[in-house]
Formats: structure tokens, sequence, C-alpha cells
């Protein structure tokens, strides 16, 4: 049994290793390769790096939250951009630069909008899978319709990058102050997610024996709900809605990772983060390099790898609510 133990602990450090050599390759590609050839040190300094570490820090965010709402709602298609959370968030924002408040604090007010009708229309988290996926359906192309209202009154001389953010841009992510503080706000928000990883690993078990071990269900909600909408209002703030991480990520790491591992949140929560930052900043990559020297939006990229993926969990519905 000891020894069974020791190989866990060594199959997961391995495994978390083999994570970040993935991660660090990804960002120095992100740094040698643009749509400038033979980057002068000066550029990929000043701009590469700080864009590559806050598309890190997005991916991360969005590929861990993505994991807690799959946990936490038991079904295997949620993520933010599916359950209309990442909508929510881009509508708030947008009403926070017409009336001219703080754009994340507008973005954390629309999520948190969305997650509560989510729950009120879904009859709790608890509810059956097609239920909250069609709930949020709704939310969704109900906060499309909001969008839509807000950019037909919106000046024509701003649409074009209005449209262009909220399709996910990370071209304004290249101030270093910036991207400073939104990396030490993704690492301390994913730290928390870990602290408490162990209670959110008996999810699963239902509420009811959640609460029985004495747990605090209600700190418990909290920490997910308002952590997980506060992570996705940031990341819409600084790139628009960049959907399907929170999808993809976990369930490859289910599929290219022993039950034993996928399992165990204190490790899942590191292995989203890391994989689901190295996902992204590859996605920025292409987006910067296939049209160069012109650029993509990366929420295109990560859609037309996201997309494929949720079909085909769609179809594979009914194997995942006999498990």
């Amino acid at each position: 049994m000891l020894n069974d133990a020791i190989n866990l602990k060594t199959k997961q450090q391995l495994a978390l290793l083999g994570c970040v050599v993935v991660s660090v390759i990804s960002i120095v590609l992100g740094l040698l390769f643009g749509s400038v050839e033979n980057a002068a040190g000066t550029l990929i300094v000043e701009l590469r790096l700080p864009r590559v570490l806050t598309a890190f820090s997005i991916g991360a965010l969005l590929a861990t939250t993505g994991n807690l709402l799959q946990i936490y709602t038991r079904n295997p298609l949620a993520e933010p951009s599916v359950l209309g959370i990442s909508s929510g968030a881009s509508v708030g924002a947008l009403l926070a630069l017409i009336f001219g408040f703080t754009v994340w604090v507008g973005a954390w007010i629309g999520a948190i909008i969305v997650l509560i009708l989510l729950l009120r229309l879904a009859g709790g988290f608890s509810a059956s899978s097609d239920r909250l996926l069609l709930a949020g359906v709704m939310l969704g192309t109900a906060c499309g319709a909001l969008i839509s209202l807000i950019l037909t009154l919106t000046p024509e001389s701003v649409l074009p990058g209005i449209l262009h953010w909220l399709m996910g841009d990370l071209q304004g992510a290249t101030e270093w102050g910036g991207a400073s503080v939104f990396l030490l706000f993704s690492a301390l928000l994913i730290a928390l997610f870990w602290w408490y990883s162990g209670s959110i690993g008996l999810l699963p078990l239902g509420w009811d024996k959640v609460k029985s071990l004495g747990i605090d269900v209600g700190r418990l909600r909290l920490i997910i709900i308002g952590g997980s909408s506060l992570a996705v209002a940031v990341c819409v703030s600084i790139a628009g809605t960049i959907g399907f991480v929170g999808l993809v990520v976990p369930h490859a790491i289910r599929l290219f990772f022993p039950r034993s591992l996928a399992s165990n949140q204190s490790w899942m929560i590191p292995a989203c983060a890391l994989v689901g930052g190295t996902l992204l900043v590859l996605a920025d990559l292409i987006s910067r390099t296939i049209l160069a020297p012109s650029e993509l939006p990366v929420g295109v990229i990560t859609a037309a790898i996201g997309v494929p993926v949720f079909l085909y969990l769609l179809g594979r519905q009914q194997d995942w609510r006999g498990r």
C-alpha cells in the first residue's frame, strides 16, 4: 500500500514536470516566432514577452475554470463560453466601456448575473446535463442579442476594434505592468483553487455527502462560483471572448493521463493551468503567423479546435451519464 502511494506521487510529480517542460517550450516558441521574422531582442522582451505571459495566464485561468465547472455541475460539456458566462462578461464589459467605469468590474457583474440566472433556470447545478446545457445556450443567445444591440448603437469609428476584441484578441496585451499584475492575479487565484482541491475532489459524491464530512459547503460554493466568474471576467476584459479552452483542456488531460492522476484535483488543477496556458500560447502563435503580417483573432483558432471536440463530447453524452 505504501509503495502504491509512493508510485502514485512519483507519477504525479513526473507528469507535472512534463507539463512544465511543454509549457516552457511553448513560451520559447511564442517568443521566437511571430509576424516579424528575425525579431530584435528589444521587440521580444518589450512586446512579445508580455503578450505571451498574458496568453499563458488567460489560458491557465480558462482551463482551470472549465475543469471546476465540469466538476461542480457534473456536466462534461460545462465551460464558460458554452454556459453563456463569457457572453455575460462581454455584455458587462461593453456596458462598462459605454458608461465609463472599470471594465473588469462590469465584466464580473455580467458573469455573476449569468451564473445566478443559470442556477435559477436549470433548477440548481445538480440539474440534468440537458437542462443545464439548454439554459446556458439560451442565456448565451440572449447575451449575444444584447451585444448586437450595443454594437448597433456604437459609433462606427470604434466598431472594428470592438468586434476584433469580441472574437478574442491579444493585440493589446503588450504592456509589462498589466502582464505582471495579471500573472500574479492568475497565480493567486489558481493557488486558492488548489488549496481547496481536496474538498473540490469530493463534489462528485454529492453535496449531502460533502456536507456530512464537515466541509463548509457555502464557502466552497462561493469560492467556485465567485472565483470562476472573476477569472472569466478578468480574461474577457483583457482579451474578449476566447472560447473552448476550458472544454478542451480538461478532457485532453483525462484522455492522455491515467485516471488515478486525472481524478486527483490537487494534481488536476495545476495540470489544467499548465496545459491551458500552453494551448493558448500556441493558439496565439498560430494567429500571429498564419496570415502574417496580419493577425487572426485568437478566439477563431480556439473555436476551430473546440467546436469539433464539443460535438464529439455531445455525441458521447449518454456514455458520461452512465459513469
